[in-house]
């Protein structure tokens, strides 16, 4: 029998670990960006073009590379970072394993500038899916140019698992801002299809996280600082009053790189505790500086992922300095038990004797002298005097009433008694009549009465169901009614919120919202459907950002549901809203005339039912 295992050629190997590094144009985003850093550049460009599909180029102006390291630098396990087993634990770079320009010459078209300050004239090398077609010598500035061309394009499959546009370019922004936020000594563009995204100047990280997340971002940080023998944390936790029901705002640093830990997550949001609303979550910025002996960053292949030797310290120094942030500014409730040195007693007033005040009273005073002297003087008026009313005699008002009100036969009078008060009622409303066929429990179920048994309705999910429709039917056949708002309402988002909104303008507007502006960082409301108040709009267009946040979008129709979704979400009545019969008969009217009654728009069930024979099961 011969011998059936064999060596996989490069570019299948290539292939291969493009799968675990390379799973979308976000990834090569990241990948070239952290080399970029890693050449000790002041300045970097990201130019992508349909959502990185057809282009994904980084510009920088570091130290370049050499004739020889341009070719090595495409080779597998070729890297510069380390040199054996021990450096693994001294990483203060972003890249070491060298695999990630193999694999994305091995999925993509990959054409290489650089240049070092010593050499006249610079390389060029095009690779398309690991080959080298071409190499040579080129005038170019200093620093590198990598352009990443039709990604994916020997593996049909893999490209036909990509999102739209709208996804795919939400998740390059995301890896974008991870990395230029914890870089703010480097100047930072993004152009997207020829228009700027980002112009990010050299500054420091508070100054970098509001040129990121808006102008208003500034007043909703709170500073962190703490120094222990484990750990250094800097940063900034967002007020309470600020956060969202989305994660988008949460960033954690460890010795410059980005991670997600779900522990230490958890470690701020205890310290939050009391503070924030019901399901929402709390924003951070925070960067944490380890000893690199401590830590492995090389469980996950995207190195997002990291192992601490000491997650329970660091799960306490981290709640505790929040905390401690928190209230040092005065941002949670504290009991304050030092005196207020503007309630002492003055020094000159030490040794002085306490004396009662003394109130001196005119007897003589008359405030109605001046108005009688007026009087008097007033010859128009004529004063009489009316004889003084007295109470006797009284009883002769009453003479003649008995004759006068003579009472009805005993046989024609109605009695009438005052009924009993009623003390226990099983159900919280009035008294039902024949006609009432709903009845409404706790202010949160609907009871309605069907031919077998009842049925009992969840008043929040059924009326979600109807706006849903009702948005559905309006943005399809587009006849909503707006109304005028007198004073526009302004919300302040994102750059990644203002390229949403205007994906999904058309399908508001069909709503009935009318926009006067989205853009720098503001949308202002001029007009909303008619049944919102301007008092919700700003509510439910940030409820639209969190949602859009959380969902995948998958294709360009799938907008119109993602917003009649979070409107209807908005709007519909929550529970503990008293309906009265007329409301509740409405409601259960309009739920079965929906075309999918049954199930609300997150798929959950709307009502149940209980037959005669299942009270008979429970009666036996």
């Amino acid at each position: 029998m011969s011998d059936i295992i064999q060596l996989l050629p490069d570019h299948v190997a290539n292939q291969i670990a493009a799968g675990e590094v390379v799973q979308r144009p976000a990834s090569v985003v990241k990948e070239l960006l952290e080399n970029a850093i890693d050449a000790k550049a002041t300045h970097i460009q990201l130019l992508v073009k349909e959502a990185g599909k057809t282009l994904v180029q980084v510009i920088d102006n570091g130290t370049g590379m050499s004739v020889t390291d341009a070719r090595l630098s495409f080779e597998r396990h070729a890297t510069s970072k380390i040199s054996s087993a021990e450096d693994l634990f001294q990483l203060n770079t972003k890249g070491f394993r060298g695999e990630a320009l193999a694999s994305i010459a091995a999925i993509a078209h990959v054409e290489l500038k650089t240049k070092r300050d010593e050499d006249e004239l610079g390389t060029l090398i095009k690779i398309e899916g690991s080959q080298v077609t071409s190499q040579e010598n080129v005038v170019t500035p200093k620093g590198s140019s990598i352009a990443v061309k039709n990604l994916f394009f020997n593996i049909p499959a893999r490209r036909n698992f990509l999102k739209s546009d709208q996804v795919e370019m939400r998740h390059i922004m995301d890896e974008f801002q991870r990395v230029a936020l914890v870089h703010p000594d480097i100047a930072f563009s993004m152009y997207h299809n020829g228009s700027d995204v980002y112009e990010l100047r050299s500054s420091n990280f508070r100054q970098r996280i509001v040129a990121v997340f808006g102008k208003k971002a500034n007043e909703k940080l709170v500073p962190v600082n703490e120094d222990t023998e484990i750990v250094k944390i800097t940063g900034f936790v967002l007020k309470p009053e600020f956060a969202k029901r989305s994660r988008g705002e949460q960033f954690f640093f460890v010795n410059d790189r980005f991670i997600k830990s779900a522990y230490l997550n958890h470690a701020v949001t205890a310290a939050f505790e009391g503070l924030l609303k019901d399901k929402a979550y709390p924003g951070y910025f925070l960067k944490l500086q380890v000893d690199p002996k401590t830590i492995d960053i090389n469980i996950h292949p995207t190195k997002t992922e990291i192992k601490f030797d000491n997650e329970h310290d660091l799960y306490a120094i981290i709640r505790s300095a929040v905390k401690h942030s928190l209230g040092q500014f005065q941002i949670a409730p504290i009991l304050d038990f030092q005196r207020d040195a503007s309630m002492d007693t003055p020094y000159a007033h030490h040794q002085k004797n306490v004396s009662a005040p003394t109130i001196e009273v005119d007897r003589s005073f008359n405030p109605f002298a001046n108005e009688v002297r007026s009087a008097s003087k007033n010859k128009g008026f004529v004063s009489k005097s009316y004889p003084k009313k007295t109470t006797e005699n009284w009883e002769a008002l009453y003479v003649g009433l008995d004759s006068k009100m003579a009472m009805p036969a005993t046989d024609e009078v109605t009695m009438s008694f005052e009924s009993e008060e009623t003390t226990g009622s099983f159900f919280e409303d009035d008294a039902i009549t024949q006609e009432q066929i709903t009845l409404q429990i706790q202010n949160k179920y609907i009871i309605s009465k069907i031919k077998n048994g009842v049925m009992v309705i969840n008043q929040h999910r059924a009326h979600e169901r109807i706006l849903f429709e009702e948005f559905l039917q309006h943005i399809t056949i587009n006849e909503a009614v707006s109304q005028q708002l007198l004073f526009p309402e302004k919300i302040n988002v994102t750059p990644s919120e203002i390229s949403f909104l205007k994906e999904v303008q058309s399908v508001l507007e069909s709503t009935g919202f009318i926009f006067s502006k989205i853009a720098d960082e503001t949308v202002e409301i001029s007009g909303v459907p008619v049944s919102i108040t301007n008092d919700n709009a700003t509510i439910i267009i940030t409820d639209l950002l969190a949602t859009a946040a959380q969902e995948t979008i998958t294709t360009e129709s799938l907008h119109a549901t993602l917003v009649a979704k979070s409107l209807a979400k908005s709007l519909a009545i929550k529970s503990g809203k008293k309906m009265n019969n007329q409301e509740q008969e409405n409601m259960v009217n309009r739920l079965f005339a929906c075309k999918e009654p049954t199930v609300s728009p997150t798929n959950k069930p709307i009502f149940i039912t209980y037959s005669t024979t299942d009270f008979d099961k429970k009666l036996l």
